[in-house]
């Protein structure tokens, strides 16, 4: 992802949907508004990480649905590959788990299309470093992980993966956003401690961060809101 930066004067945006009426649509929508300069149109999902490459975009549009490369398949590829671009789902429909897959993959917002109004807004979010997710600007990737979890409904039955109670305490507090110094805080426990905790977390769930514990424990209903 391209680094936060003072916002050029013309914001260079790559669309990558399969269906041309939609492209035109927002090509249309971004000349119409202006400070945007359509780089590329991409009719696949092979097609938009080739794309990206040759042209260097500051924002790809992706749409999750597309022939050759699903959407979410065409951002592993791009991030793998280490492109420095925003990219912004534009979609008709996708589930939280999509959502939260598509951010662990680097992915910046997220805009359904019958919703399109709140392109514009989304992309100047964006361009300032922030993220969009359910029609609005959210600062930080915690942030969101906490608002999908209240709306998500959690399995019936939850699987533990071998972790004992505390740990599962310490997810939650992962879970919120919570520093390692503020959980040693609220346990009465040293960071240390907290710090040996989550080595043996990451162990048993096979995660490597706190966005992907977090986002994993509410996948797995770990933890409930």
């Amino acid at each position: 992802m391209k680094p936060v930066t003072e916002k050029p004067d013309v914001v260079r945006v790559l669309i990558a949907d399969d269906d041309p009426i939609v492209r035109q649509a927002v090509r249309s929508v971004l000349e119409s508004a202006g400070g945007f300069q359509v780089v590329g149109e991409a009719e696949d999902g092979k097609m938009a990480a080739e794309l990206v490459d040759e042209t260097n975009p500051d924002i790809l549009l992706l749409d999750l649905l597309m022939p050759n490369l699903p959407g979410l398949e065409a951002l592993r590829a791009i991030t793998t590959a280490g492109a420095e671009v925003r990219t912004v789902l534009l979609c008709s429909a996708i589930s939280v788990k999509q959502v939260l897959e598509a951010l662990q993959l680097g992915a910046r917002g997220v805009v359904l299309k019958k919703r399109v109004a709140e392109l514009l807004p989304a992309l100047d979010a964006v361009m300032k470093g922030q993220y969009w997710i359910e029609s609005r600007s959210v600062s930080n990737v915690v942030q969101i992980v906490q608002q999908l979890a209240a709306a998500n409904v959690q399995p019936a039955s939850r699987n533990r993966f071998g972790l004992t109670p505390r740990e599962t305490e310490i997810i939650s507090f992962i879970t919120q956003g919570c520093m390692n110094r503020d959980i040693a805080s609220s346990l009465s426990i040293t960071e240390e401690t907290v710090k040996r905790h989550l080595t043996n977390i990451f162990n048993k769930v096979g995660m490597s961060n706190r966005l992907e514990l977090a986002v994993f424990a509410i996948e797995h209903g770990i933890v409930r809101k």
